[in-house]
């Protein structure tokens, strides 16, 4: 048996009864809504729907007539798209906020050498969704658009529903958004112990394809679309291998550092004299 007395649980006697926790994820959800309710209104303000739409319109105008705009089909389309631009640009503005409130709810049953790297990751986790994003308004759309009106005959003049329009990017935007999180997922799954490098090195070659069906599910069926997301998927998952090597050595527990048997080296005793 070891000599050193084994260390209290530092989470002893922190339970909770379950009416609290209740209470605790009711207010994180209401912390959440408020962020969200007071980025809607500032973004009303400035710089307003109008210039929102225009900004996320700007990729497929770019491609359109110079004449040409957007049409709204439906009755109360006028209505409610700019309000779900609204709402969607005020979630996408408070994120890390959002994501900083999941962690404030978890971090009571956390360990200090775990909450020591929750925020960093949720930092990074939303960088990336950010990237991801970006990616999508500033590339992927100019170039899918691109390959797309590249097919449509003279006789027909191209001008898209602005409702299908905002659910199209919305879903990309969300496709985009959850696969550069790739990285993440991956250091995580090393450091609890769910796979190792080793595998995850072999698992390379079938990850490739993997992301190629992903991206030929949630994308539109054009091949730029697709190789846009599939391509930086595959980057971000030998990204995340490099890094969870890393992640798994500096978020270790105390206990975790030491081998065992080599916590603690018992002084050698005194040879007798022959």
């Amino acid at each position: 048996m070891s000599d050193i007395p084994p260390k209290d649980d530092e989470l002893a006697g922190t339970e909770q009864p379950f009416v609290q926790h209740l209470m605790e994820l009711r207010d994180r959800l209401l912390y959440c809504i408020y962020g969200i309710g007071l980025a809607i209104a500032v973004l009303a303000v400035w710089p307003g729907p109008n210039g929102l739409i225009d900004f996320i319109a700007h990729p497929i105008k770019a491609h359109m007539p110079p004449d040409a705009k957007l049409i709204a089909v439906g009755v109360f389309t006028p209505f409610f798209v700019p309000l779900k631009v609204l709402m969607m640009v005020g979630v996408l503005a408070v994120l890390p906020w959002i994501m900083y409130q999941m962690w404030a709810f978890v971090a009571p049953g956390l360990y200090s050498h775990e909450k020591r790297f929750a925020l960093p990751l949720i930092i990074f986790g939303s960088l990336l969704a950010y990237i991801g994003i970006a990616f999508v308004q500033f590339f992927v759309l100019d170039k899918m658009f691109a390959f797309i009106q590249g097919f449509t005959p003279d006789s027909v003049a191209a001008t898209p529903d602005i409702a299908s329009y905002v659910e199209a990017i919305l879903s990309l935007y969300l496709a985009f958004g959850l696969a550069f999180q790739v990285p993440i997922v991956v250091m995580l799954l090393v450091r609890f112990g769910l796979v190792d490098i080793a595998k995850l090195k072999s698992f390379r070659g079938y990850f490739i394809v993997v992301a190629f069906i992903i991206a030929a599910v949630v994308t539109p069926p054009d091949v730029i679309s697709q190789l846009a997301l599939a391509v930086p998927m595959c980057i971000l998952y030998e990204i995340g291998i490099l890094g969870a090597g890393w992640f798994s050595r500096v978020s270790k527990a105390p206990e975790e550092e030491a081998e065992p048997g080599t916590a603690v080296d018992k002084p050698a005793e005194d040879k007798p004299s022959p």
